[in-house]
């Protein structure tokens, strides 16, 4: 049996990206981590860029002055895909609404829901709170009104409407019905999956 020699991947290793976000979650300047690190500032502003591939010593100082691990810069994201298919239906009480989880029922910063909302569906008559700190609804297609304690908002498609999530609202749609995608962060609630 002849051996099998490994090849290089056809894509270079991007690595400059997450060491900007480290640098910048940690409220650093390029001249702070280049004071840090013993490297300039230009060229740590080019391995950010990913114009230059560092050393592997260099790669050491750098993610040092990061206090981040370096294995940390090659490990794949935690992705999870939800077909809108396959995205399981939920009940948040409103009346001609098909809504679907399409986040993980195990995220908690974030939960995003898609609903098709039938013409004069509605969120029912009283107004209600959702347990998150902000709400976001964007209208896909079709229009929807959100009715506040003091007013109406009337959106259409592509309009945004952000609140605090414990706003108290509901919501209504006209002739035609609507689109929606729900925004609550962090996560209204989970679960497991």
């Amino acid at each position: 049996m002849r051996p099998i020699h490994p090849t290089a991947a056809e894509t270079p290793i991007r690595i400059g990206a997450r060491l900007r976000a480290s640098r910048r979650a940690q409220g650093l300047t390029l001249e702070q981590l280049a004071t840090a690190s013993g490297l300039t500032k230009g060229f740590i502003s080019r391995i950010e860029r990913d114009e230059t591939m560092p050393s592997v010593p260099t790669l050491v100082q750098i993610c040092q002055a990061l206090s981040l691990p370096i294995g940390n810069l090659f490990e794949e994201p935690d992705t999870q895909l939800i077909k809108r298919a396959d995205a399981p239906r939920i009940n948040m009480g409103g009346i001609g609404a098909d809504e679907r989880l399409v986040t993980p029922r195990s995220e908690d910063a974030v939960q995003v829901l898609r609903s098709t909302l039938a013409p004069h569906a509605n969120g029912g008559d009283d107004l209600y709170t959702v347990n998150c700190e902000v709400e976001a609804l964007h209208v896909v297609s079709g229009a929807v009104e959100i009715v506040l304690a003091d007013r109406r908002v009337a959106l259409e498609a592509d309009d945004t409407l952000t609140f605090p999530g414990r706003t108290p609202h509901t919501w209504v749609t006209g002739e035609t019905g609507a689109e929606v995608v729900w925004v609550l962060v962090p996560a209204a609630w989970s679960g497991s999956a």
